[in-house]
């Protein structure tokens, strides 16, 4: 009575899982360090080198344009072009978790339309935060310093920022697509070399855990003699007496343990037939089988070929 009323809070029957599994012991997927917008080490790597790349480029322009301007007759200001890009590049990085989020979430979206639509969206969202970031920073620096900046807001000036955002952003957005193609490949050849191989199989694999009630009791399919179908429930029988029911199908338990040769012998019972040691066989066609234990299980016919293999013990019908 008490096993059928801890059996209503069971739920199948599993294989054997390590139940001590710390997080530390698993490869944590993209994005879900648990730090802010899912940052990990190796998104700080790529920060870094995005950052590194990002900043060459500022400079090279600064120097560029100074140079630009002093053959047209203006003053060499490198300081202050300096300043127009490291703001524009400030921004960039603080806006990078953005094209993260948006490379992924395009990764794991199917459907070439449902992807350029995130990066259109990623895209105008970019660009306004960046313009905006921008040119905040530029007046308050300046403020600060007792000067004023005029953005000279107009629709020319904004196509003219939105492009070179657009060309940005497919930059940075290629270079985090390769570098989580390269962490997806890395985290698939990590998981290949964590699988068990064909050895270390039977550590795992040949023992079983049964929820009964609130319990999990782990078992080896050896010790099972049958499991029988009870309603909504599989009673399973071991070979020291006890018996455990638990919530689930026969077809189900069928499944899990057809490689233990534990195989169905009648339309509601399953029989290991490791632990056989006879088999009766009935002018019906009907058959009983004997365990080692000494007790026996009824078996159909229709199921008598599942005993065929036992070979020498089958007594001649």
């Amino acid at each position: 009575m008490a096993d059928t009323e801890n059996a209503r809070q069971t739920e199948r029957v599993e294989p054997v899982r390590d139940q001590d599994r710390t997080r530390g012991d698993e490869t944590p997927p993209a994005g879900t360090s648990g730090r802010p917008f899912g940052i990990s080490g190796g998104d700080w790597s790529m920060f870094v080198a995005i950052a590194a790349v990002a900043l060459a480029i500022g400079i090279v322009n600064a120097l560029s344009g100074a140079q630009d301007a002093a053959w047209r007759g203006d003053g060499y200001d490198v300081g202050r072009r300096l300043f127009w890009e490291m703001s524009s590049v400030a921004v960039i990085l603080l806006l990078l978790p953005i094209l993260v989020l948006a490379v992924r979430r395009m990764r794991r979206t199917p459907g070439l339309s449902a992807q350029v639509g995130i990066g259109a969206i990623a895209l105008l969202g970019f660009s306004t935060l960046h313009v905006t970031g921008m040119v905040w920073i530029r007046k308050l620096a300046l403020w600060l310093a007792g000067s004023t900046y005029d953005f000279h807001f107009s629709l020319a000036t904004v196509l003219y920022e939105f492009r070179k955002d657009a060309v940005a952003v497919a930059l940075i957005g290629g270079t985090l697509w390769l570098f989580e193609s390269r962490r997806e490949l890395k985290n698939a050849a990590f998981a290949a070399l964590s699988r068990p191989t064909a050895s270390q199989q039977p550590l795992s694999s040949d023992l079983i855990w049964l929820r009964d009630g609130t319990s999990r009791i782990r078992v080896a399919p050896r010790d099972i003699l049958w499991v029988a179908s009870a309603g909504n429930y599989i009673e399973y029988s071991l070979a020291d007496g006890t018996h455990h029911l638990i919530r689930g199908t026969l077809a189900g338990a069928e499944g899990e343990l057809a490689r233990f040769a534990i195989v169905r012998v009648h339309r509601t019972k399953l029989a290991n037939l490791e632990r056989v040691t006879g088999v009766d066989l009935k002018a019906s066609g009907d058959f009983e089988l004997t365990f080692d234990t000494g007790q026996t299980l009824g078996g159909s016919r229709r199921y008598r070929p599942a005993v065929a293999s036992l070979g020498g013990r089958i007594a001649p019908a």
